[in-house]
């Protein structure tokens, strides 16, 4: 999907480095077009999506359409940055997809009471994950129609 003219962007966070070059893989094979930007954790999600510390250089052109979301990080955890983002009346609409390895009701119940808007286990092989990637981006980037600006 387009936000104006521009391919909106995407920023994935996750701690594990391994994950995070998967994923961009599974993008790049994907053949998108799209900006990708990863974080590490919640607190630097929330730094990224506020332009703060290491991002006070970013402009709202970098504020992202989607934003992929991993549950088990250090420092601050995907539920308490999904909390702050949707208590943030500028970060609240945009769409968060929870992509973990966790296949916890508990945290699916939690996350979706939280306002995620999927929830998505990571898949085990490359493979498997391409085709989520494919999916994930057939439906937020190709379908579904996102806000243009995201001020409140």
């Amino acid at each position: 999907m387009m936000t104006g003219t521009k391919p909106i962007r995407i920023v994935i966070a996750d701690d594990d480095a391994d994950d995070r070059i998967l994923i961009g893989d599974a993008f790049e094979e994907a053949r998108l077009k799209n900006p990708v930007d990863f974080v590490e954790d919640g607190i630097e999600l929330l730094q990224y999506l506020r332009h703060e510390g290491d991002y006070t250089h970013l402009t709202d052109d970098c504020m992202p359409g989607l934003i992929l979301l991993d549950l088990n990080m250090p420092r601050m955890d995907g539920r308490s940055a999904l909390e702050e983002i949707r208590k943030d009346e500028k970060l609240r609409r945009i769409p968060v997809v929870v992509l973990t390895t966790s296949k916890s009701e508990e945290d699916i119940l939690k996350t979706y009471n939280l306002g995620v808007n999927s929830f998505i286990t990571k898949p085990v092989t490359f493979e498997n994950l391409c085709e989520v990637i494919q999916v994930i981006s057939k439906y937020w980037i190709e379908i579904v129609a996102l806000p243009h600006d995201y001020d409140a």
